[in-house]
């Protein structure tokens, strides 16, 4: 039987439609991008859930309404890919450099990073010294090279907490304990949390060793949750109980690339294998399990329906054997021919610019098949789409 739903009022034909965030630094800005399309698009996520950088989107994302959701990230991005200290780069620069292309590109994006390094950015991170690095002073907070501080003061600036702990849209942030070796979601609807989420929590999420400190949530102290895993997809697909779902999956390392020609290409590659969390081989083995679903439930049709209703067996099969489908769009970043080792932490303005209005492209693209929006048919209960994909 076909199941029935609940209209929504983007009028999509899925009771979840979910929004995964993966980690990746300044890379995030991406990640504004496709929110900012989702948003003109009316489609309204009832689920976020996102690991280091895609934590703080996410937080900012469903901690404001949707009006000012944009502006907001906007706003974010715009103050954090300032530097700390030093006048920021001309805007003329910026804008003779972008004219140039290529090379010159590549020479600013080295000299941001550089800044970025040396001097930190502005709202989110600041330098220790050189002092304190070795230093054993003793206390979990200050064994990093830079102080996050100034970004929970962004984070409590720009989002309002309250909204997403009373709000009806779930969010979920991973994070691991940095003495058990645990991954911890932080869920606001869920699990120990509910509804206790702070900016403590989002930047646990984000606090990557040894850049940035442990952030310490009650008596525990977490890191940041690409770690373990760098996408929270498979919280989201394996929820139980499932519902029919439509999944905007945001990641910002590809797992496909060129085959490296010299060192420096190999870290950056070896770099895009480790983050991008093998986001293919979860949404294959989700496959897998739904068509073994599937057959479940059509072996438990040929037993006699007196036989399912009485067998401890049969009714434990017909829980596992979910009619559930799910629809999985894929917005991968594409790596430019100025980015490298460094275009995680190069947080240069017109980089994040750059980065914002791919994301919005390829989420206008994507939502210019409508087809991908429409619930899957039965006998192939889970879809997965990529506009990059040939």
């Amino acid at each position: 039987m076909p199941t029935q739903h609940v209209p929504r009022p983007d009028g999509l034909p899925f009771p979840r439609v979910a929004l995964v965030l993966q980690g990746g630094g300044a890379l995030g800005a991406y990640q504004g991008g496709v929110c900012q399309g989702l948003e003109q698009a009316g489609i309204r996520c009832d689920w976020i859930a996102g690991v280091s950088i895609g934590a703080l989107n996410a937080a900012l994302i469903a901690g404001n309404p949707p009006e000012l959701r944009v502006a907001r990230l906007r706003e974010f991005w715009e103050t954090i890919c300032m530097p700390a200290f030093l006048v920021p780069t001309a805007v003329a620069v910026d804008a003779a450099v972008d004219k140039l292309g290529g090379s010159a590109r590549k020479v600013l994006n080295a000299f941001n990073a550089w800044r970025a390094v040396t001097e930190g950015q502005r709202g989110f991170f600041v330098p220790r010294g050189p002092a304190s690095w070795w230093a054993d002073a003793g206390d979990p907070s200050r064994a990093s090279f830079y102080d996050t501080a100034p970004l929970k003061a962004t984070l409590e600036r720009l989002v309002d907490f309250r909204r997403i702990n009373e709000g009806d849209t779930r969010v979920s942030v991973m994070a691991v304990n940095v003495q058990r070796g645990n991954l911890v979601v932080f869920d606001n609807q869920a699990g120990p949390h509910r509804g206790q989420l702070r900016a403590e929590h989002f930047m646990a999420s984000a606090a990557l060793p040894p850049g940035f400190p442990p952030v310490q949530v009650e008596q525990q102290h977490f890191w940041d949750g690409g770690l373990v895993s760098n996408t929270p997809l498979s919280l989201v697909l394996s929820d139980e109980p499932a519902e029919d779902s439509l999944v905007f999956q945001v990641d910002l390392w590809s797992a496909r690339g060129a085959l490296p020609t010299n060192v420096y290409d190999a870290q950056e590659r070896a770099k895009d294998i480790q983050y991008s969390s093998r986001t293919r081989l979860i949404t294959d083995e989700i496959a897998q399990r739904q068509r073994q679903r599937r057959l479940v439930r059509e072996l438990l049709e040929r037993i006699p329906a007196g036989k399912r209703r009485d067998d401890p067996v049969c009714i434990a099969a017909a829980q596992a054997a979910t009619d559930r489908r799910f629809r999985v769009i894929h917005l991968i970043y594409q790596d430019k021919e100025w980015d490298g080792l460094s275009k995680d932490y190069e947080f240069g303005p017109l980089t994040m610019r750059d980065h914002w209005a791919s994301g919005l492209e390829d989420v206008t693209k994507s939502l210019g098949n409508p087809h991908w929006l429409e619930l899957p048919p039965e006998d192939r209960p889970f879809v997965t789409h990529d506009v990059h994909r040939r």
